[in-house]
């Protein structure tokens, strides 16, 4: 029975995401639960670096079972990490990785926030982490996070006493919240955010600590559990039908792009957590000595004694009957002298009012999206499913400006509609689109606006509030306009409304490659954000590019129509590097951004504004070969980067690999991480190798030691590791300067080395067999030299090469020597 109570809940979970924005109908268990955590006084934080680094075990035992009101803090949004799911990387990714992490919270029930600090990639240590981020500002951001959010408890996901041990990100996460805990009570640290939340002192901060950190379970069975807390997390919920563990899985799973969907747990389940400050809790509860009762609220026990006996005696059948009660105590709670909880019980309490009166409150827009100052149209839907008199009173704007007051009851089942005219506001508008995007920041740092920082996403632009009376009491209720219409498939679907610009514009490749002296047309995109709309295109450019013509008109009728316009640009005799970028003019209005939307099934419909603009490269490159064959892996662009230089590219099918459909390409690329990803490649891998014995070139990028499809990717032994390179900037040495790879058809130097990004490679192999000749040297600072980068073997007839250089993040950057490197690979034994 729990098996299949379980089955629908996934269903219906699946069902929600698929339309994200859909509004959640609680049921009676639902209703219990949420006023378990309206009774409970208290607040935990856990801090770590990246989406997916939470312990959502940890954070769901917080939520559902203990019933405190917890966040997570993420320093970085996951930019820098790897998409498995599509091609987004960079910015787009972590606006997906942000989105992702808000849906896990939907479900175990925290609150989210994060820092300005950017993902800029994998970093060794601390030290080498702050010399991208701005080490005040980040530790400025956690001291505002803990001000704001005023938690009793602090939880670390990572060791601050061990750097250099794991990503240096995770550690400095953890040293800052170290940090943090002893400058939030200090008015003189951070004077603003003490001015504006006051300060702060945490009662206790924690280790999440586990066998891993001790590196393996028998050590930490060994290890002084002295100053450890252990805690049940794997307790069953029967009011929600599930296991903490079975919560937390879902949750996890939803971190799609880096491929952690996890199986739920069942049974018994410990957590441990090391004290590193404050006072330690004389029992197995991490708020021992902490009062989490409304007694702890000046004027808090008369609360207490109207909703505990609610609690205690909760009506499952009929939780309208206890609305009264709410009702008496809403009084009392808009009347504490303490601001921060009394704003956090006031929303709490609002919503189990509306849920326990079985009333639904919409707003839904006539269009998905408007422009600054224009008119639409909304239908405000209201209906009372309960048994109790509600006066629907009126309808006003963010402003407060009135809408509607005609004051009409809600009788029983009743839905009523009321069409509103809105205007989008012309005051100083901003877009809809992810804040920290904006400006333009550093390589470690967002730019972001001091009354967002901290904020998971850019709050809803367009907003009205319900005023809804019940008896002698009235309340507000916001609500974000939204749109929604039916898919023959999905059925109901929202979508936020959003602001966007009148119209955009797109080039749609990022980095065009010149690989000689003839033009190119380029194509640029304009997308209507109105009806009738009409100006003039411009592409914009420097260092020698020509353009023709200087500019085009266009006139688009309706909204979202579409039109292309061709641009000639000519390169510069010489290897060059420039922007292209598109201008839009109407009147005295420039438009210089790109509409880029996000449509995943688990996720919110996004739309982000970027600057429409591309790069373009003159490069000094020579080939060899026409036909290559790609094998996709994780997730890549190298296919279309390579037909940007000539190359004709086919992606291959791992499954329909036969020695016959291989034999007319030059050579073959496997995608990265494709023997972690394809299964079918254990069984495709001797007709791979028997292609390369008879004469082809097989170039394989890297892989994970973790999971292998098979151990006999290679011809011949390799042993793969974790070692990398992660300094973009490191100095790389040719070990043999004669070999092809180096020399042919295009001579490569250390100056093809320059203008990297992110990182070098990752994941070299740091074995292999004799068979295999090294040719790029490369280390980290403080580091002993790898040569695992770059392996090249002969194989009967043909070349195999194995190389961990991040051509995955090289080439879509138009990196010119990863170009001309990439080349000699793909042209190697057809001198």
């Amino acid at each position: 029975m729990q098996k299949l109570f379980f089955t629908k809940f996934l269903l219906l979970f699946i069902a929600t995401f698929a339309s994200a924005q859909t509004p959640k109908k609680p049921t009676s268990s639902e209703i219990f639960h949420s006023l378990q955590k309206l009774n409970f006084i208290g607040s935990a934080l856990y801090i770590a670096a990246h989406p997916d680094d939470e312990n959502t075990r940890l954070i769901s035992y917080l939520v559902n079972d203990v019933h405190a009101n917890t966040a997570y803090l993420s320093l970085t949004r996951g930019d820098g990490g790897q998409n498995l799911i599509a091609p987004e990387i960079r910015e787009l990714l972590g606006v997906i990785r942000t989105q992702e992490l808000l849906a896990a919270r939907k479900i175990d029930g925290g609150k989210q926030f994060f820092t300005r600090a950017n993902d800029f990639g994998y970093s060794k240590n601390p030290d080498e982490t702050l010399e991208f981020w701005d080490r005040d500002q980040v530790l400025g951001d956690v001291v505002r996070t803990i001000r704001e959010f005023k938690p009793d408890v602090i939880i670390n996901r990572f060791d601050h006493r061990s750097p250099g041990s794991t990503h240096g990100h995770h550690t400095l996460s953890a040293m800052l919240s170290v940090d943090a805990f002893d400058d939030v009570g200090n008015q003189n640290k951070f004077p603003k955010s003490a001015q504006e939340f006051g300060v702060w002192q945490p009662e206790r901060l924690f280790f999440n600590t586990s066998w891993w950190f001790y590196g393996s379970q028998e050590k930490f069975e060994k290890a002084d559990k002295s100053k450890m807390v252990a805690v049940e997390t794997g307790n069953f919920f029967p009011s929600l039908g599930l296991s903490n563990g079975e919560i937390a899985s879902l949750s996890r799973s939803m971190h799609k792009s880096q491929g952690f969907g996890s199986t739920g747990s069942r049974g018994s389940e410990t957590e441990y957590l090391e004290l590193l400050k404050g006072s330690m809790p004389a029992k197995s509860d991490l708020f021992d000595g902490i009062n989490t009762t409304w007694s702890r609220l000046e004027g808090g026990a008369q609360i207490g004694s109207i909703l505990n006996p609610l609690e205690e005696n909760f009506n499952y059948k009929d939780p309208s009957a206890m609305l009264p009660q709410l009702l008496s105590a809403y009084s009392l709670v808009l009347n504490l002298k303490d601001e921060h909880w009394r704003k956090i019980k006031l929303e709490q309490l609002k919503k189990l009012i509306l849920d326990c009166g079985g009333i639904f409150l919409e707003a839904v827009s006539e269009k998905n999206s408007v422009n600054p100052d224009e008119d639409f149209r909304i239908t405000v839907e209201a209906i009372n499913r309960g048994n109790n008199n509600v006066l629907l009173k009126s309808i006003k704007n963010s402003d407060g400006k009135i809408l509607w007051n005609e004051s009409v009851s809600l009788p029983f089942n009743f839905d009523k509609k009321i069409e509103i005219k809105l205007n989008s506001g012309s005051n100083n508008p901003r877009y809809s689109s992810p804040y920290w995007l904006n400006e333009t920041g550093t390589v470690g740092m967002y730019e972001a606006p001091e009354k967002f920082i901290g904020l998971p996403e850019t709050p809803s632009l367009e907003q009205i509030i319900i005023e809804l009376q019940f008896g002698e009491t009235s309340l507000s209720f916001k609500r974000e306009i939204v749109y929604k219409f039916n898919d023959p498939v999905m059925g109901e679907v929202y979508r936020p409304l959003e602001v966007l610009p009148q119209v955009t514009s797109s080039l749609p490749e990022k980095v065009i490659i010149f690989a000689n002296e003839d033009s190119k047309e380029i194509p640029v995109l304009v997308r209507a954000g109105k009806d009738s709309i009409a100006g003039t295109v411009v592409l914009q450019t420097q260092n020698g590019w020509g353009v023709e013509p200087q500019q085009q008109t266009f006139s688009l009728s309706r909204m979202d129509e579409t039109k292309t316009f061709y641009f000639k640009i000519t390169p510069p005799k010489n290897q060059s590097e420039a922007s292209l970028k598109s201008i839009l003019k109407i009147g005295n209005q420039t438009f210089e951004k790109e509409l880029v939307s996000i449509n995943y099934d688990h996720l919110p419909y996004q739309s982000v504004l970027l600057p429409s603009e591309a790069k373009i490269v003159k490069l000094d490159i020579q080939k060899k070969g026409e036909n290559i064959g790609y094998i996709a892996g994780a997730g890549d662009a190298i296919p279309e980067n390579l037909r940007q230089i000539g190359y004709s590219v086919t992606t291959i099918n791992p499954s329909s690999i036969t020695a016959e459909s291989l034999k007319n390409f030059d050579a073959i690329v496997v995608g990265i991480r494709a023997y972690n990803t394809v299964p079918e490649l254990a069984f495709a891998q001797p007709i791979l190798h028997k292609y390369v014995e008879n004469g082809g070139t097989m170039i394989v990028q890297y892989n994970t030691n973790h999971s292998l499809v098979t151990e006999n990717f290679s011809p011949y032994p390799l042993k793969l590791s974790r070692d990398r390179v992660t300094d973009e900037f490191s100095k790389v040495k040719i070990l043999d300067k004669s070999n092809a790879l180096m020399t042919f058809p295009n001579k490569i130097t250390e100056k093809d080395f320059e203008g990297w990004v992110q990182e070098r490679g990752l994941y070299f192999p740091n074995g292999w067999a004799k068979e295999f000749t090294p040719v790029l040297a490369m280390k980290d600072k403080n580091e002993t030299e790898s040569e695992g980068a770059l392996l090249i073997a002969t194989y009967g007839k043909g070349h195999y090469i194995y190389t961990g250089l991040s051509f995955f993040r090289e080439l879509p950057a138009g990196v010119p020597g990863a170009y001309r490197l990439f080349a000699n690979m793909l042209s190697i034994g057809k001198k």
